[in-house]
């Protein structure tokens, strides 16, 4: 499963934000989640952010879903690779990369004929949670056949 949207550097980085939170929200484990949907929308609010200020571009965003990981990757045109800073105590910018970094279970970057893309990628820690565990309980294994001879009525 995944989805792909492109902001303009006129659009911000909120778009980008409340774009990836309406897709998550139709994942099966981000309402029971909420600490993992927040560091995606973070990591892609910071990997928008570089895209627009420092690679003086657009933002390619592409989410997917494998079962395991909700992978991020967010495209730009400045082959430049983002690398960490060690800003100074006020700088408001050049913690992009550690907090992608510390948030994401995996990351990486890769130079591409038109620019770049960062990836990182996110496991919750269950992907695919039963929301009602007494339901099978409930449930009548047998289809409503009586297996003593009737129908179950």
């Amino acid at each position: 499963m995944g989805w792909a949207h492109s902001f303009r550097m006129s659009e911000g980085v909120r778009a980008g934000r409340d774009w990836t939170r309406r897709r998550l929200e139709s994942l099966a484990w981000a309402a029971a989640e909420p600490d993992t949907v927040d560091a995606i929308v973070l990591a892609v609010s910071e990997l928008i952010t570089n895209a627009h200020i420092h690679a003086h571009s657009d933002a390619h965003l592409v989410l997917t879903w494998d079962g395991d990981c909700l992978h991020v990757s967010v495209h730009d045109e400045d082959p430049t690779l983002p690398r960490q800073r060690d800003p100074e105590p006020g700088e408001v910018s050049g913690r992009g990369v550690a907090i992608v970094r510390k948030l994401a279970d995996e990351w990486g970057m890769r130079c591409q004929q038109h620019g770049k893309t960062v990836t990182a990628c996110f496991r919750p820690a269950d992907p695919d949670p039963d929301p009602d565990p007494d339901a099978d309980a409930d449930a009548d294994p047998d289809g409503g056949i009586d297996r003593q001879g009737g129908s179950g009525s």
